[in-house]
């Protein structure tokens, strides 16, 4: 076991120093490859395929979702890849490894009509609910994902030219637009904002908001407005690319915007305008009509 530790040390500071990755993903490796390691009952040079199959019927039995198992074995993979590389082991007994087949489930969204009720009946009088406002309305009018957010400094706010510099995976930087909405009601949250930390959204005690602290006033404000269904950060995210493509945007800007380094991660966004391109279709061809 101590071996194993010495291993996963090994391959996180890999991660971390040479491939830039975030806290956040660091974090998600290292809780994968504990939960594998009592599996280990033998040197790591030695282990083999039955290993992980033991390792998987267990996360089976504990009902761990596909999604989760497919994240493990990846998280495996890269690994015991990692391992072969440094010369640590003459075979990779990780490769043959197969992924759960997994259901394609497309991201949530709100409509048009539902997230212009929702931002503009936020209240905004005092600090914290000024900061909740912004922080939906920025969320909504860049497509940001929460960590980038969450990460963002004063210094990353350029309300004069009308972007944010956001720091998104693998440390890769971009510039987004943020909006006239988004504008002015970050205006009025820096009103109230009295504090010199360097970071942008503060909790009630002055300092960095947390991601549990997102969620908490996002189901505090749904409450608040009697929303019918549950929404999370990525519910921004995810109706900001739906919109901007109903709208007419084309893939490469939405991919650009997302920060998605594949577009095939984009294209998900497209099985959600096929209603628009119905209408459209309904409207526009002469033998549409039945």
């Amino acid at each position: 076991m101590l071996d194993f530790q010495r291993y996963i040390d090994k391959f996180l500071s890999y991660l971390e120093i040479e491939k830039n990755y975030s806290k956040h993903t660091l974090i998600n490796y290292k809780r994968d490859l504990l939960d594998f390691s009592p599996f280990i009952n033998k040197p790591v040079e030695k282990v083999d395929y039955f290993i992980f199959r033991k390792f998987l019927a267990a996360l089976n039995a504990k009902g761990v979702s596909k999604k989760t198992q497919s994240r493990k074995i990846s998280t495996l993979k890269s690994f015991f890849k990692f391992l072969l590389r440094e010369g640590f082991i003459k075979t990779n007994p990780a490769s043959s490894i197969p992924y759960p087949k997994l259901e394609k489930n497309l991201p949530k969204f709100l409509t048009e009509e539902e997230m212009q009720n929702f931002l503009d009946n936020l209240p905004q009088e005092d600090f914290l609910k000024a900061r909740n406002k912004a922080i939906f309305e920025l969320l909504y009018s860049s497509g940001i994902r929460i960590s980038e957010l969450l990460g963002l400094n004063m210094e990353d706010l350029d309300l004069m030219g009308g972007v944010i510099k956001v720091k998104g995976k693998g440390k890769k930087e971009r510039i987004l637009p943020i909006g006239g909405s988004s504008e002015k009601i970050l205006k009025k949250y820096l009103q109230f904002r009295n504090s010199s930390d360097k970071a942008l959204f503060l909790n009630r005690f002055g300092k960095r908001i947390s991601a549990v602290g997102i969620r908490k006033a996002i189901n505090k404000c749904a409450k608040l407005l009697a929303l019918k269904e549950r929404i999370s950060p990525h519910v921004f995210r995810h109706s900001f690319a739906t919109h901007l493509l109903n709208r007419g945007a084309d893939l490469r800007s939405v991919q650009e915007l997302l920060g998605h380094s594949n577009i095939t991660t984009t294209q998900v966004y497209t099985h959600l305008t096929v209603d628009r391109l119905k209408s459209v279709y309904q409207k526009a061809h002469p033998r549409a009509r039945r």
